[in-house]
């Protein structure tokens, strides 16, 4: 069978921040797959850039007295140190600023306007007369016209969750310079997602070989054995939820900003970023085949975008890996909160434009610091450089996440208790510790020579009528006779235990590589840490620094070091996806070439390997508690806003942080206590047909009548989920008449500098209808 070829990337950073702990959830989960690709003898190639244009960047760069260039240059090299510090090793890391993306998006733009999927119309939206610019939604604020919440963004209210046009605000100011905007009509370029439906329901279940009505609702979990997915399954419910309200997307913005011009716009309209993002893959994926081309010596023309690139022997070509019809791999490994643009316009652009769609979309869920959302004022907002600042391995990190990733969409947590106490535990306990117990008996005992063979395998290796574990080519043995076949050893024999122990060990090779493979990393964990934990036990139990002291029990002692020494190497075969630094270090102290896959199916016997040195040290508290309180900030409140004309203030950037609890208006305590929060049980929660951010929840409170609310938290939690569960709610809350019915309370919710909502539950033994005091 030929090897796969797999082109994998990871979502594009934006160039107007650090890399922090929560993104690299991402890319540490996507530089495991590839290395593991690359140990099977896979060609996977990934790719990643700097997402670099939109209004944001613009700003920021026009902020500190710099053009946009400037400003990317300096932060892609920024990003770039960060994923090198945690080894995440990109095949080429490039920046949607250049000519190859450029390239792709006119292209798809000319072929979807020719397929006459792009429409112009004309849109009322708000305008900056003092920085002369159309506004986005997030850079306008305003008084929610629901709940009239002051300074809510212009596309949703945080307090209550309704969502609006920015035109609905009440008293709208702008974001960036504090005027009063006006209202202008300007024409924009909508790419018609609306007719896309029929493609997009059957990209759903691409190679299921069966048709679905997305009308059936939510997939059932016992279905999921017929489909081949490009989605998660928690992926494909939600994309149920949006295909049956498809609207048509606004691909385009106004001059001035920081992109791409639309082609036959005279340069007064650009691609929206998340037009030009994505194909950001491909601009990517089209400089690494030139510069492998380049690398080879040989001239390269200016290609078009589907111009074949590369394609050297051995060597990626743009053609093969994004034609249609392409039996390459394509995956993409991205955050939950970006699904929308990546399930349903990415793929429906490269179709009508033409080109091959995603394999697979892998998405995964936030990341939480002890339990809680990143918070600058806790130091739990964690940049990549403050990490590595304090001295702390980045394999530790590599290592934890692995541990906690399964595959899914479930928000992962960074519990820096634990964290402590699992590297601690698991790497240095137990993995690194069964070298260090026994390595040196080797040199020496044994002139660093590994034992020719082991007994208990040269006794069995002819053996018939079983299960050929070990493989037919053992390093330091005779070849194995065709057909040569392994059995479990006889009750009593003295050197079953060894025997049964190298086979578990070996026989592990097939479940891990399975779980690597669907990205259940943390199921490959358990796998490895438990031969980990019965090879510490064989060096317990054979004590070989007790052996050493008796002259008549040296081979055995030499026995007892190979195996152990065997059981370390096929550790760092297994963990070498999650430790490549590590693991070169174990292959220097082996004196063995880069270990790949197949190395789980052999051993190594009368080898030479050099003098141990010690390979990891455990963490100290003292860095976790020095690396928390440099990632603290005073926060203060930002000055109020300046309306047009008033004194010199300037709003706060969307992305200001919020001052710390306890700073602002203060309230007494009389105050509070009109505020009746109680207990409340979520008898049910279901979708509730035209809203796209509200779930109907229906709630138990103790009370003869149950409660409706409408709560804005449908793009985060699974309403099957929620069924059951205990949260909080404000009960004496005015009831609401809403477009979708009455709304009689306010279920509290939590948000704060990262992407997200997370409703409040009380601990276990509240009973509905419980007073909060």
């Amino acid at each position: 069978m030929s090897n796969r070829k797999i082109l994998v990337t990871s979502a594009l950073p934006y160039a107007n921040g650090s890399i922090h702990l929560g993104h690299l959830v991402e890319y540490i989960q996507t530089d495991i797959w590839v290395r593991f690709q690359k140990m099977l003898g896979n060609e996977c190639h990934y790719v990643c850039a700097d997402d670099t244009h939109g209004t944001p960047i613009m700003l920021r760069a026009e902020k500190e007295g710099i053009t946009p260039e400037q400003l990317i240059d300096r932060v892609w090299h920024e990003h770039k140190a960060d994923f090198d510090g945690f080894h995440v090793e990109f095949d080429h890391y490039g920046s949607t600023n250049g000519d190859e993306t450029r390239e792709c998006a006119e292209d798809i733009y000319r072929k979807l306007k020719a397929a006459n999927l792009i429409e112009v119309r004309s849109v009322e939206q708000f305008y900056d007369p003092v920085k002369s610019m159309f506004l986005p939604d997030r850079f306008i604020k305003g008084e929610c016209p629901k709940c009239h919440a002051k300074d809510q963004y212009g596309d949703n209210c945080e307090a209550c969750g309704a969502t609006y046009a920015p035109t609905e605000l009440i008293n709208p100011y702008s974001a960036v310079s504090g005027a009063q905007p006006e209202r202008r009509n300007s024409d924009h370029y909508f790419f018609k997602l609306s007719s896309c439906a029929n493609f997009l329901q059957g990209w759903i279940y691409k190679d299921a070989g069966i048709v679905r009505d997305i009308s059936e609702g939510p997939i059932d979990p016992s279905e999921m054995n017929l489909l081949k997915p490009t989605l998660q399954l928690e992926a494909r419910n939600k994309m149920a939820e949006w295909l049956s309200n498809l609207n048509d997307w606004d691909i385009s913005r106004d001059a001035p900003y920081f992109g791409f011009e639309i082609p036959g716009t005279d340069g007064k309209k650009f691609f929206y970023v998340w037009l030009d993002a994505p194909v950001g893959y491909m601009g990517s994926f089209k400089q690494l085949c030139c510069q492998r081309t380049e690398n080879r010596g040989q001239k390269t023309a200016t290609p078009s975008p589907l111009a074949g690139e590369g394609g050297g022997e051995g060597e990626p070509n743009f053609d093969d890996y994004w034609k249609p019809g392409s039996q390459t791999e394509l995956y993409h490994f991205i955050g939950k909160d970006i699904l929308y643009f990546h399930a349903l316009f990415w793929p429906a652009m490269l179709e009508n434009a033409g080109y091959r769609t995603p394999t697979s979309i892998f998405a995964h869920g936030f990341l939480t610091v002890n339990g809680e959302k990143m918070s600058k004022s806790r130091g739990t907002f964690i940049t990549a450089n403050s990490y590595l600042k304090q001295g702390l391995n980045p394999e530790y990190l590599r290592y934890y996440y692995a541990a906690k990733l399964n595959g899914t969409m479930e928000d992962l947590d960074l519990n820096l208790d634990d964290f402590v106490a699992r590297v601690n535990s698991d790497l240095v306990g137990k993995y690194v510790n069964i070298a260090s117990r026994t390595a040196g008996f080797i040199n020496k005992n044994f002139d660093g020579y590994l034992a020719t063979t082991l007994s208990s395998i040269e006794k069995y290796a002819y053996l018939e009528h079983s299960e050929n574990i070990l493989g037919e080519n053992i390093v330091g043995m005779p070849k194995q006779p065709v057909g040569a076949k392994f059995k479990p050893l006889p009750e009593g024999d003295p050197d079953r235990d060894e025997y049964q122990l190298i086979r578990r060990a070996m026989s592990k090779s097939q479940d891990i590589k399975q779980a690597y493979e669907n990205r259940d990393y943390s199921k490959a964990v358990k796998e490895i840490m438990a031969i980990a934990d019965f090879a510490n036990q064989y060096v317990n139990d054979m004590e070989p620094w007790a052996l050493s002291k008796q002259e008549e029990q040296s081979n055995k002692l030499h026995q007892v070091c190979t195996v152990s020494i065997n059981l370390f190497r096929l550790l760092t075969i297994y963990l070498r996806p999650l430790l490549p630094k590590l693991a070169g270090e174990v292959e220097d102290f082996l004196d063995i070439p880069a270990l790949s896959w197949k190395n789980s199916e052999s051993l190594l016997l009368g080898h030479h390997i050099n003098p141990y040195k010690h390979l990891m040290t455990r963490v100290d508290q003292k860095q976790i508690d020095a690396m928390i309180e440099a990632n603290k900030e005073t926060l203060v409140p930002p000055p109020s806003p300046a309306r047009h004309g008033e004194a010199q203030q300037h709003a706060p950037s969307p992305l200001a942080p919020l001052p710390p609890a306890g700073e602002g208006n203060l309230i007494s305590i009389d105050d509070f206590s009109k505020v009746d929060l109680r207990v409340a049980k979520i008898v049910n929660a279901e979708h509730v047909e035209g809203a796209e951010k509200l779930l109907k929840l229906t709630l138990d409170i103790g009370e003869e009548n149950l409660r409706t609310v409408f709560a804005g938290i449908k793009s985060v939690y699974d309403p099957e989920k929620l069924k059951g569960r205990m949260t909080v709610m404000v009960a004496n809350l005015a009831p609401r008449k809403m477009k979708f019915g009455l709304s009689e309370g306010m279920v509290l919710a939590a948000s704060g500098d990262m992407p997200g909502l997370f409703i409040l539950s009380p601990d276990d033994g509240a009973q509905p209808g419980m007073r909060i005091k």
